[in-house]
């Protein structure tokens, strides 16, 4: 008899469609925020950057109660919530007049990046897997490169035709209409809830709880934790610097249209680069493939900075972009790996929380240095120094 579908792939489809628009809006949406209102109202690149800083901020500390969320609430009331703040951060975004109305939007919104953010996509998934995870959650983040290749290019085209309050009134709406149906049908605590066990087994005899609380002290005082936080700390900071600021700092050399497509391209990477690793993960050391993945990103910041042609800043976007997607799954895969089950929510979501703190400077760190220096050529050189750091300190494997 063949076995049935298993409903744990209907939850990674759930987990996709919530990076789609989560990641979509609330992270590379970020680089559209910041050319449209600096154009609309005139607004520094540094002030808008600091709201952008502020947005993250705020995410992250919403991040370190992700984990708890979920559990206490379940996963489908958090991501309503979550979608529903999304909704009125961005659309406030379009009214916002004055500087304040600005981060008064972004903290909205920040409650709906929390909700939707890496560490939700991991809980989310992580119950559902033991021997597939790594693929499922390759998956699932698939969703979250695809914002930048699907949500971004619609939330440009609908701007450019309509303005910006109803390109984002319609995208929100789309973002709704899509989301919400399967949020409600398929989204469930995890397996047990229809009598199974991780991967559509058999449901495990129960486990005695493990001793102790599993709090965050315990998780901070293992070495472990920081040789994964500090370096996709760092290669994130440099990323999600980047991607905040590449529309301003392709416009120039390619046009608006072509810097729309530059942003297709790196995301379009980050799909490709994610399924590629998604296959094999699960069979590699996690951590020299996160070591190789910065040094892919180091060699494309380096050609952008070259900008020697059109075609080599496409291909530049497309090398950076590999690494895009993998950077934010891999955290998660390493946490996995290195930490027992039991402590697996808890160590996730304090490792996002710690990179989303260090990488929330990296849109005002750029935008300082380049109002400062006039020219992107510091803020980038900055990057890939930051990721070089990155690249080595993950290859340090403590003791067990």
């Amino acid at each position: 008899m063949a076995r049935p579908f298993f409903h744990g792939w209907k939850v990674v489809a759930v987990a996709f469609l919530v990076g789609l628009f989560g990641f979509g809006l609330g992270f590379y949406g970020a680089g559209v925020y910041l050319a449209v209102l600096r154009a609309r109202h005139g607004w520094s690149t540094s002030l808008i950057s600091s709201a952008i800083t502020t947005y993250y901020l705020l995410g992250a500390t919403g991040v370190l109660f992700v984990g708890d969320a979920y559990k206490r609430l379940g996963p489908r009331r958090v991501v309503l919530v979550g979608a529903a703040a999304l909704t009125l951060g961005v659309s406030g975004l379009t009214l916002a007049r004055e500087p304040w109305h600005l981060f008064a939007a972004f903290a909205v919104m920040s409650v709906g990046w929390a909700a939707t953010s890496g560490a939700a996509l991991n809980v989310i998934v992580a119950p559902w897997f033991e021997r597939r995870r790594g693929l499922a959650i390759s998956l699932a983040f698939n969703g979250a490169t695809g914002g930048g290749v699907v949500v971004v290019p619609l939330l440009l085209f609908l701007i450019s035709r309509l303005g910006f309050e109803a390109g984002v009134r319609v995208t929100v709406v789309v973002m709704l209409a899509v989301l919400l149906p399967p949020v409600v049908a398929w989204l469930h605590r995890g397996p047990a809830v229809l009598g199974l066990g991780p991967d559509g087994d058999p449901p495990a005899a129960p486990r005695a709880a493990p001793a102790g609380a599993v709090d965050a002290r315990s998780v901070l005082r293992r070495a472990h934790f920081w040789t994964i936080s500090v370096p996709f700390a760092l290669g994130l900071l440099a990323q999600v610097g980047i991607i905040t600021h590449q529309i301003a700092y392709l416009g120039p050399l390619l046009g608006p249209v072509g810097a729309g497509l530059a942003v297709s391209v790196t995301t379009a990477a980050g799909v490709m680069g994610r399924l590629a690793l998604g296959g094999v993960v699960d069979r590699l050391d996690r951590r020299a493939v996160t070591a190789a993945v910065l040094l892919v990103q180091i060699l494309g910041v380096a050609v952008l900075l070259a900008a020697p042609s059109r075609a080599a800043l496409y291909g530049a976007c497309a090398l950076f972009g590999l690494g895009v997607g993998n950077l934010t799954t891999l955290p998660g895969l390493i946490v996995q790996r290195e930490f027992p089950p039991e402590r697996f929510a808890r160590t996730v979501s304090l490792v996002v929380a710690f990179n989303q703190y260090a990488f929330a400077f990296g849109p005002a760190l750029l935008g300082v240095l380049r109002d400062a220096t006039g020219s992107y050529t510091v803020p980038l050189a900055l990057c890939m120094l930051l990721e070089g750091v990155a690249a080595i300190v993950v290859l340090i494997r403590p003791g067990r």
